[in-house]
Formats: C-alpha cells, sequence, structure tokens
C-alpha cells in the first residue's frame, strides 16, 4: 500500500525514492511486524486468557514436567498472522500475484489451524479438528494456490523441479507441479506444527528459515544475481522477500512473549499458517528441496513421528521414547531449555548448508 502511495511521490520528493527498493521495504516489513507484535501481544495474552480459562490442554502422557503449563492461553499465531499480514500489505508491491498466493495460503492454513485450536480449547482434549478433515483442507487450500500458479503464472513459474547443487538440471513435472506443490505446502506446515512442542522451539527455525527464503527470493528474482549464481530466475519472487522480513518480525515479537517460561502459545493457528506460507515460498522460488535442508529440523521432527508410529503398528516397539524427536529426548533426561538450544544449533547449521546451494553448482 505505502508502495503505491508514496513512490509515486519520487519525482517530487526524492526521499520517497527509496520506496522502490526492496531491501528497503523489506526493512520496514521486519520492523512493522515486530513493533505491531510487541505492543498487541500482551492484550492479546490477556484477552485469550479471559476467554480461555484453563488454557490449552496438555498431553497426560506427555513428559511430567508440562503439567506446570497448564493455564497457559494458546492461538499466540494470530497475532503473528495479524502481524505478517499487515506488514505485507503495507509494505509489498500489491499488484504482485506471488504476494496474494502465499498470503492466501497463510490465511487459509491459518483457518484451520484456528478451528483446530477452538476445539481442543472447548473440548477441553487434545485431538481438535479430525485429522482426515485437517488434511482435506490443507489440500483444498493447497490446491487452489497451486492451480493459480499453475494457470495465471504460466510465464514466470516453470512447472520444472530443480535439483540442489546442479546448475542446469530442471525436471519437467507438467501438470505433476500441482500435486507436488500440495505436497510440500501441507507437509511444510505440518512438520511446523509437530515442532511447536515446547517453548520458543519452533518459531526460531522458522524465523532462520523465513530470513534465508527472503535473501532466496530477492535473488530469484533479480536477473543479475540468478545468472551470477546460476540459479534459475522467476520474476516477481523479490516482493516475497517483503513477506519473509513480517515473517521475521511477527517471529521476533512471539518469541519475546513465548521464551521459557512461555506466556502464550502458538497454536496450530500460527504453526499450520506460518509452515505452509514457506512450503508456498518454496514452491514459487523454485527451491522446494532447498527447504527440506534449510528446514531440515521439520523434517527430522516428522520423520521421527513417521517412524515411531510406523514401527509401532509393525513391531508394537517403540523405536523413540516418545515422538516428536524432542520429547524423546525430554524423556531421556535433557532439561527443555537445552532441547531447544541445541535443536536451534542444528536449525543454524542446516540453513548454512542449505545457502551453500545457491554457490556450490
Amino acid at each position: 500500500m505505502l508502495y503505491h502511495l508514496l513512490f509515486p511521490l519520487a519525482d517530487d520528493f526524492i526521499l520517497f525514492n527509496l520506496f522502490r527498493y526492496i531491501t528497503f521495504r523489506t526493512g520496514g516489513a521486519i520492523l512493522t511486524a515486530s513493533v505491531i507484535s510487541f505492543v498487541f501481544f500482551p492484550t492479546l495474552i490477556r484477552w485469550l486468557k479471559s476467554k480461555q480459562g484453563e488454557g490449552q490442554p496438555i498431553r497426560s502422557d506427555g513428559p511430567e514436567t508440562h503439567q506446570k503449563k497448564k493455564g497457559t492461553p494458546t492461538m499466540g499465531g494470530l497475532m503473528i498472522m495479524i502481524a505478517v499480514m499487515i506488514s505485507t500489505l503495507l509494505w509489498a508491491d500489491l499488484t504482485n500475484l506471488f504476494v496474494w498466493v502465499v498470503l492466501m495460503v497463510t490465511l487459509g492454513f491459518g483457518l484451520i489451524g484456528f478451528g483446530d485450536d477452538f476445539l481442543k480449547l472447548t473440548k477441553r482434549n487434545t485431538k481438535g479438528l479430525p485429522g482426515k478433515l485437517k488434511l482435506a483442507g490443507q489440500i483444498g487450500i493447497g490446491g487452489a494456490a497451486a492451480l493459480i500458479l499453475a494457470i495465471f503464472a504460466r510465464d514466470t513459474v516453470s512447472h520444472g523441479l530443480a535439483v540442489p547443487f546442479m546448475k542446469d538440471l530442471l525436471i519437467d513435472l507438467g501438470w505433476f507441479f500441482v500435486p507436488m506443490a500440495v505436497f510440500v505446502m501441507v507437509g511444510a506446515s505440518n512438520a511446523v506444527n509437530l515442532t511447536d512442542g515446547l517453548d520458543g522451539l519452533a518459531i526460531v527455525p522458522v524465523m532462520i528459515a523465513a530470513s534465508c527464503f527472503g535473501l532466496i527470493a530477492y535473488l530469484v528474482g533479480n536477473i543479475v544475481f540468478a545468472n551470477y549464481l546460476q540459479i534459475h530466475h522467476v520474476p516477481g519472487t523479490g516482493e516475497l522477500a517483503v513477506f519473509c522480513g513480517a515473517m521475521v518480525g511477527a517471529g521476533l515479537g512471539f518469541l519475546w512473549f513465548n521464551a521459557p517460561p512461555a506466556m502464550v502459545f502458538m497454536g496450530d493457528t500460527g504453526s499450520l499458517s506460518i509452515g505452509g506460507a514457506l512450503g508456498a515460498i518454496s514452491v514459487i522460488t523454485k527451491h522446494e528441496l532447498v527447504l527440506a535442508i534449510i528446514g531440515g529440523l521439520f523434517v527430522l521432527e516428522t520423520v521421527s513421528v513417521i517412524v515411531q508410529v510406523t514401527s509401532y503398528k509393525l513391531t508394537g516397539k517403540r523405536v523413540f521414547r516418545m515422538a516428536p524427536l524432542h520429547h524423546h529426548f525430554e524423556k531421556k533426561g535433557w532439561a527443555e531449555p537445552t532441547v531447544v538450544i541445541r535443536f536451534w544449533i542444528i536449525a543454524v547449521v542446516l540453513a548454512l548448508v542449505g545457502l551453500s546451494t545457491l554457490k556450490l553448482r
């Protein structure tokens, strides 16, 4: 919005020329989302406490230390979504199709998460929406986003799958691009959701991934940098750096209140929405496989659940003391802050490996 209002005045006021630069507007989005979060989160937390009473239901079979978290409100992801969307609408070029697609995925997945959180609170259990219904909703929204990209952005979004470390390899998926894109968005959304089990555990890796994909979106959208790095150029993706900046800013504000001991939980409202957004950005920038590296922590958490469930069904035995993986280490006696910080370190290392794919080709 500010881009459309102020940049046309650049001829009369040279200062407004700054709005032509994606980097400036990304910085503005970070600052705006941070301020919104820091200012309004306390009010939201008080409101959530007044409405939720006993707060988020705690799993009875979880680590014993989690029982002391009873009464902590959930749905903090509402403020993340609000901050991200307001900041993006203020600072991004709203004629950009990619911005609207990512906003659609963020809002759609967030509404599914909100429904899930609401049922958990009203029914006072940890089940929420039926898994099949939740998955169907995610597939429907992801499918709509993928079809929009496939139909309306055919000139800018290749139906190919780029392979990390390979500069020329592009696997032509044809219309299989749609189910592949849906798989990435739904998978990323649920992977972040599974990781969100300890205070501060999910939001920092999300901010790391958002920072990385903000850089990737900017480079992919700039033909000079794309040619220099020998990555596939997708015109228009640079505006997604603004969205990624908003995610980082909103994440910083949320972390302030989610740091141990958490004053508020993200809930499915936040984890499903920001996970889906990361998946959508990776699809648009043609870095779907790089997301699996940068977001490798989310992948590890998801794989631990799959392995645990499969092993128990086939053999009746569990591989881990408890899944997802972070609970396994808690059961082994690691303190919660130790698990969180060590997982953050893993996320940083994986992000550096993922970013190395931009040059090592």
